[in-house]
């Protein structure tokens, strides 16, 4: 018996396959590195002339507050002066006419903090029943805060006025702070947001494990709404920060003003000469540290600046 092992062509008397020749060697292509991509020296140039228009003006003010009265005039505007007199400006902008800087900061500060957080937060339920409830009205209502958001500010400060001497609460702090409650580009933006964020199916789900309409909005919809909610909370705390008009026409008591009324009213007094004092230290000083609770409430709020929060939670 052999023990030898023979193909089938063999076996059967055929002659043996030919090997495959082998063909001829393919070329290469040059290996190539990752793609870099394509830069459009316009757009870039146009950025930078973005960034520049945009920190030029904090950067003056900045170098600026490090001056004493008699630096400002003998120094270059854009560079430091001999000696840093920043300490001693923010002491004498602090206790400048026994601290209204403080008085101005800590008004500023009640009207933002109220009139944010309270809009805000009627933006939030207002979009979210914008959004996911229907109702009769409800493309009326859309529409009206279509309109709302394409009227200026200031064409309703004369109006407001009105109204508000009616009711007797002009120089008062609340005639700051009920304005500052009404945000319809807020509602239009937590409306398009509760819609994209927050499932139906999710909703749904909800509603059949027995949650109410206001746990349902609390415990599910708000958290997936929190990075609109972040968003239009900044914009809102913005907008009230920087507020000049309508403080500069409901108020006439200085101890009522905000930062941007109190420190227009302190130079207005310098540049008129109705102050013999210089306080040109005070002025830029002020101005300087009024920026500092807008940076760092940006700082705080963009950690909550996420998308795609809903995402896998529901399935399709």
């Amino acid at each position: 018996m052999s023990n030898t092992a023979t193909t089938p062509s063999a076996t059967a008397g055929g002659p043996a396959p030919a090997p495959d020749a082998p063909g001829p060697p393919r070329a290469r292509r040059p290996s190539r590195g990752p793609r870099k991509p394509r830069t459009n020296p316009v757009l870039q140039a146009l950025m930078v002339l973005m960034v520049a228009y945009t920190l030029l003006p904090l950067y003056w003010l900045t170098v600026n507050a490090t001056k004493s009265n008699g630096e400002l005039f003998r120094s270059n505007g854009l560079w430091l002066g001999s000696e840093i007199s920043l300490w001693d400006n923010i002491v004498a902008t602090v206790t400048y006419q026994d601290g209204i800087y403080l008085t101005w900061l800590f008004n500023t500060a009640l009207y933002s903090v109220v009139g944010a957080v309270g809009a805000t937060v009627i933006c939030a339920w207002g979009g979210y029943a914008l959004a996911k409830f229907d109702f009769p009205t409800k493309r009326l209502v859309r529409a009206v805060v279509f309109g709302a958001i394409t009227i200026p500010a200031t064409a309703l400060a004369v109006p407001t006025f009105l109204l508000f001497a009616e009711l007797g609460i002009t120089n008062t702090r609340l005639a700051i702070i009920v304005p500052a409650l009404v945000s319809p580009f807020g509602l239009y933006l937590m409306t398009v947001f509760a819609a994209d964020s927050v499932p139906d199916s999710l909703l749904d789900a909800a509603k059949i494990d027995g949650a109410n309409a206001w746990t349902t909005f609390w415990r599910v919809s708000f958290r997936l709404m929190a990075p609109g909610f972040a968003t239009v909370l900044l914009f809102n705390l913005v907008h009230t920060w920087n507020n000049y008009f309508l403080p500069l026409i409901m108020l006439n008591d200085p101890s009522l003003y905000p930062l941007t009324v109190g420190l227009n009213q302190l130079n207005n007094q310098v540049t008129t000469g109705a102050n013999l004092e210089p306080v040109y230290n005070v002025v830029l000083t002020g101005s300087l540290l009024a920026i500092i609770p807008l940076i760092a409430s940006f700082l705080f709020l963009q950690r909550f600046w996420q998308s795609g929060l809903a995402a896998g939670s529901v399935k399709q």
